[in-house]
């Protein structure tokens, strides 16, 4: 990570542009168009958004983390967000200021990226694809209605970029200090979406290939596991409190494996209640309780059975297609239409298919395991459950990574030629 000062002036300089050009532009967005990004009604909890700036003023006046239930307690979602807009209320009061300072905040984080990405691309590629990966970002759209919108998804691609730095940095140099703060990063993870705990498996595989010393691995595994377990304690210790259970993560867990077994938002397939006659088609996708995972299984063994191609299809490309051929661009910022956007996303995610089957002839393969593996993980795990554009964003930036290898690559065969 200290490769930052190391670099030349000039690439210090023109990264700094480039952060600085984000900034400016993303907090211009969000301050002319303000409340133009909520999703819901900040008079009535009706989305996401309004919905954790509701658990955040309970909690900040409470003491109490709640969602989905009024002002009595939940394990329904992971506290983060609450918890850190519930910080921003505390500083800037419970009104528009701190609204304001939290998507302020995104915006900074969206210019931090841009050294991030500089850092992961220079490492796969070359300093040419990491400047290119940085003016396509600079210009994508998504990043800015990401700074605007109220949700978790700027902090975990931050956090995530960051997460991917320091393990190339860990792997590298074989510092243990580094594997502490993959443990501490990880953490952070999950206490916006638990399902990156696993994400360290990944290490597995780099270490592998780096020919690390198994009493390495295992020393490394178990610092990364007790800082985890550590920092994830207070979490359980409050749902043990609350709830008199322990409860992992949340108590929802079972509803976007449900949830995902719907082709397009559609019910299950003609004949599925003939032959299930214990489900009704107004009820079978409403609760969170444990039940929902048969339930899931249950449409799924009829699916893949009597309608076998749809639901292949779903489970592969139509998930693909959700997760990153439609843009995460809820709120269009003039000029950028969302049709546009919708256009110009599915001709990034060509371009970036182009350039990884290019990147498989030329680049060592040992240097884009980070990025592979790290695009392999957050892709599979959301392929059983629900996938659409918020949850493909924070890894489309890792697709950008090989669309401007891609163009790097063309550039130079247009100038041999």
């Amino acid at each position: 990570m200290t490769s930052f000062f190391s670099m030349d002036f000039k690439t210090k300089r023109t990264l700094l542009i480039m952060a600085f050009f984000v900034f400016l532009l993303s907090s211009f967005f969000v301050l002319a168009h303000h409340n133009y990004f909520l999703l819901g009604d900040l008079h009535k909890p009706n989305n996401d958004d309004v919905k954790y700036l509701h658990s955040a003023r309970v909690l900040l006046n409470e003491g109490t983390l709640t969602y989905n239930s009024g002002n009595d307690p939940s394990a329904f979602i992971m506290p983060g967000i609450s918890i850190i807009l519930a910080g921003f209320m505390a500083v800037f009061g419970e009104g528009d200021g701190a609204i304001i300072a939290f998507r302020l905040f995104q915006c900074m984080l969206q210019a931090i990226s841009i050294f991030l990405i500089f850092f992961i691309a220079r490492y796969t590629f070359n300093t040419r694809t990491a400047f290119i990966v940085c003016g396509i970002s600079m210009f994508y759209m998504p990043d800015y209605f990401s700074s605007g919108v109220i949700l978790s998804e700027t902090m975990f691609r931050t956090a995530l970029l960051l997460l991917v730095c320091i393990i190339i940095v860990a792997v590298e140099s074989g510092k243990t200090s580094w594997y502490i703060w993959i443990g501490i990063i990880v953490a952070f993870l999950a206490y916006f979406k638990p399902h990156a705990t696993l994400y360290p498996a990944i290490l597995l595989i780099l270490w592998w290939k780096h020919k690390v010393p198994w009493r390495d691995m295992v020393r490394y595994t178990f610092l990364i596991a007790g800082v985890y377990m550590v920092l994830l304690a207070p979490w359980w210790i409050r749902n043990m409190i609350t709830f008199d259970r322990f409860i992992l993560f949340t108590n929802s867990a079972g509803s976007p494996f449900l949830l995902g077994t719907r082709i397009n938002y559609q019910l299950p397939p003609a004949g599925f209640f003939d032959a299930y006659p214990q489900y009704d088609p107004k009820t079978i996708f409403a609760g969170s309780d444990g039940s929902a995972i048969s339930k899931g299984l249950d449409i799924l063994k009829y699916g893949f059975v009597y309608d076998t191609w749809n639901y292949v299809h779903w489970y592969t490309i139509g998930k693909l297609h959700n997760l990153y051929n439609i843009p995460y661009y809820w709120r269009p910022i003039w000029p950028i239409s969302r049709s546009f956007m919708n256009v110009a996303q599915v001709i990034v995610m060509g371009v970036s298919v182009l350039g990884i089957i290019w990147a498989f002839i030329r680049v060592p393969f040992t240097r884009m395991l980070p990025v592979l593996l790290t695009l392999a993980y957050f892709t599979a795990i959301y392929m059983p459950f629900v996938a659409f554009s918020r949850y493909g964003y924070p890894n489309v930036i890792f697709l950008l990574m090989f669309a401007a290898f891609f163009v790097d690559r063309l550039i130079a065969v247009v100038r041999n030629k």
